[in-house]
């Protein structure tokens, strides 16, 4: 199952049962101006921009341009995963371009050392000194090319700069443009020659995004466009361009925070999440990070659908791709030949929705 992609801009959000009053401003104190609506419409229209532009170079694939765009709101990085040839590639650099961004890009190999991500210090024979020159990780938006084929040395290189948006080496930390996000990709039916990645790094990631092979008519259009001349790497012939910047995601970032979540939607995702603990299916559940990365998608995907307020339903819509790398299935559930998605489908059809 893949991240769903955003209701229309026109559906009429529900309104909160018990909206919360703001307090009477003092005499003393001037009431600070709340954000207008019309501000964060404008700024919704700017992502529906976004994907406009992506759909100029990417034929469908609108679920995993929805889990980038949430990596990018909420501060996370997005492993997407699919069988090769499915545009994962092309559709991060697009994504980049629409948005201004600049972006590097790494080929995750078996001699990826790594100082060649992140950057060391060489020697300058003029002055007799040892300079730092910077690794490809000094970017707004990595993209992690099948990160699997690296081994673990190489990418444990990436732990902290997805952790704290920052490189150290020898001893010195530098710290990376904001935005930053990693956007690794692999393929998930070749182990041959690949290094999985450790449960560690795999919790670094926000979103796990599925990208599946394309419906009929995508793939129609695919090839009538390709027909017609259109080269992947040449996005600028294809029409893509910069419809958005950094300005404008850094304020999209701040209405994402102030989306409010009741009560009853935090006690949810702390049912969820105990309920992985415990699953007879899983031999690791879900920690508290994964349940704070639960959170924050479900408030990203509730202000993409217009609201500024998280229901259950944002959790159930952000579920699977939050959650489905942080578990672990048992080796008898494997056997059963039970995914991880049909076990949290499960666990989301038995856990008491609050209403």
């Amino acid at each position: 199952m893949t991240v769903p992609s955003p209701e229309p801009p026109d559906r009429q959000p529900a309104q909160p049962s018990q909206p919360t009053q703001p307090a009477p401003p003092t005499s003393s104190t001037p009431p600070t101006p709340a954000a207008s609506a019309p501000a964060d419409d404008d700024l919704r229209r700017a992502f529906d921009r976004v994907r406009q532009e992506v759909g100029r170079a990417v034929v469908g694939q609108q679920p995993a341009v929805t889990g980038l765009l949430i990596g990018l709101l909420c501060h996370g990085h997005i492993l997407l995963e699919g069988v090769p040839g499915v545009a994962k590639t092309l559709l991060v650099r697009t994504l980049s371009a629409a948005l201004a961004l600049d972006t590097h890009r790494v080929q995750f190999t078996p001699d990826l050392m790594p100082g060649d991500v992140t950057g060391s210090l060489v020697y300058d024979t003029k002055t007799g000194e040892f300079e730092f020159r910077r690794g490809p990780v000094f970017t707004n938006l990595l993209l992690a090319d099948e990160i699997n084929r690296t081994p673990p040395k190489t990418q444990a290189a990436l732990l902290e700069a997805m952790a704290e948006g920052q490189v150290s080496v020898d001893g010195v930390s530098r710290s990376l443009p904001d935005p930053f996000m990693v956007a690794a990709t692999q393929n998930p039916v070749e182990y041959e020659g690949t290094y999985p990645l450790p449960e560690a790094q795999l919790d670094r990631f926000l979103l796990k995004v599925t990208l599946q092979l394309p419906e009929r008519e995508d793939e129609v259009e695919i090839l009538r466009r390709h027909a017609e001349g259109f080269d992947a790497g040449d996005l600028a012939s294809a029409g893509v361009r910069a419809v958005t910047d950094a300005a404008t995601l850094q304020a999209a970032r701040a209405a994402v925070g102030r989306v409010q979540s009741g009560p009853e939607v935090l006690g949810y995702i702390t049912d969820l999440a105990r309920a992985t603990r415990v699953s007879p299916s899983f031999q690791l559940g879900v920690s508290p990070r994964g349940s704070t990365a639960l959170l924050q998608t479900a408030k990203a995907w509730a202000w993409l659908n217009g609201r500024d307020f998280t229901t259950p339903d944002d959790v159930q819509a952000m579920a699977l791709p939050c959650l489905r790398h942080r578990v672990s299935l048992r080796p008898e559930a494997e056997l059963d030949g039970v995914s991880t998605d049909q076990v949290i489908s499960g666990l989301l059809a038995t856990v008491p929705v609050p209403r």
